[in-house]
């Protein structure tokens, strides 16, 4: 699931009025209507950002009670328009639902995510995707089979400041060529978390910290080798398991067979920390927020290009530039609406699903499959088989 960290009394002090936007989506018809299933604290998140992207309107909420349902819309106050209902069933049963976004718990994933592709619904998927790549793959073919959009949930993707460092990071000027990647996402999980959170719960979300956390710094190394599968994954010595067997804690290092290498580090153990590092033989990228800005309408990041040290050894020349992208949209409303706008083109222009969201979900989730392979061997070097 989305690591979400919010106000425990669901207060939305501090965020934008979004009942402008709201009211502006009702009017309009064109809108990708989303239905929800499940109540899980990160789909306040998602629903807030359907509501405040250009191109999608929140139309439907399920949960497995009807009671549960009309107190998850009332607590998050989502206009009357919107059906509630008590199953999840009812919400791909309503034909005016185009597409459906899916926070339930991983294990949970296939027979819905599945379920919803055979019933024509465009499929926006909570992260990690599955418990294994082989399970992914029954909700890949679904979805092309009955020619949906799918997309995972992993919303820096869709920041601008993601597309500006790719154009740096591009420019063979300024960065060269890619050598290492060294990303970490971590955070301090209380004891409530730890005991019964269903991140932590062998049955719901087994995958642990390497399935939550891991799964973003899989995916930023990744992108930093654009989408590159490497060789060989080493799972790092010391992992922590609960008493359930659920991995808190881990990390790994990644090999291409061009000598460029990688190593992330995820866990529920460590304060919250969030780098990306990404170093070229030119230049070296760093940012601290990779995965949720600090400020979700300003994002920024450095950049040092052919640095050196003074005359005297006593600094660095030129000093590492600064950018900072400024939004009009936090990341997750990108996110939505950059997957409603793929979904509008198959359902208005006859467009065929893009491909490329489902291919880089499967290439995280094949990496993450291998690290988890790589604990359970003994923390051995295993080669990436496609």
């Amino acid at each position: 699931m989305e690591s979400l960290f919010l106000n425990p009394q669901h207060s939305n002090a501090g965020l934008p009025d979004v009942s402008p936007l709201i009211g502006k989506m009702e009017m309009a018809g064109n809108q990708i209507r989303f239905g929800i299933l499940g109540c899980a604290e990160i789909a306040r998140k998602v629903s807030r950002a359907i509501s405040l992207s250009p191109n999608a309107t929140l139309f439907a909420i399920g949960s497995r009670s009807i009671d549960k349902a009309k107190r998850y819309a009332a607590e998050n106050s989502f206009p009357e328009t919107v059906k509630v209902y008590g199953s999840y069933e009812a919400v791909l049963d309503d034909p005016s639902v185009d597409a459906v976004y899916l926070p339930l718990p991983t294990s949970m994933h296939v027979p819905w995510a599945v379920l919803a592709a055979e019933k024509k619904k465009h499929v926006l998927l909570e992260k990690p995707t599955a418990l294994h790549v082989s399970l992914l793959d029954r909700i890949l073919q679904a979805c092309e089979s009955n020619g949906v959009q799918f997309m995972d949930g992993t919303m820096w993707m869709h920041n601008p400041r993601t597309h500006k460092m790719r154009e740096m990071l591009s420019n063979p000027s300024l960065f060269g060529e890619l050598k290492a990647v060294h990303s970490i996402f971590g955070f301090c999980a209380n004891s409530d978390f730890l005991e019964n959170d269903i991140r932590v719960k062998p049955d719901l979300d087994g995958l642990g910290a390497l399935g939550d956390a891991g799964w973003y710094c899989i995916r930023s190394i990744l992108w930093a080798a654009n989408y590159e599968l490497p060789k060989t994954v080493t799972a790092l010595q010391g992992p922590v398991f609960n008493k359930a067997g659920v991995v808190l804690s881990c990390g790994a290092s990644l090999l291409w067979e061009d000598g460029k290498s990688a190593t992330f580090q995820c866990s529920f153990l460590m304060n919250l920390t969030m780098d990306l590092t990404v170093i070229g033989t030119k230049g070296t990228l760093h940012l601290n927020d990779f995965i949720i800005p600090f400020n979700e309408t300003s994002a920024g990041f450095s950049l040092a290009s052919e640095s050196g040290f003074t005359e005297l050894v006593t600094g660095w020349v030129p000093l590492p530039s600064n950018h900072v992208v400024t939004t009009d949209l936090p990341q997750e409303a990108f996110m939505v609406k950059e997957f409603a706008s793929l979904v509008g083109n198959i359902r208005d222009s006859a467009s065929k699903p893009d491909a490329k969201w489902p291919t880089i979900s499967r290439k995280t989730q094949l990496v993450l499959d291998t690290v988890k392979a790589s604990i359970d061997q003994g923390c051995v070097s295993i080669d990436i088989v496609s």
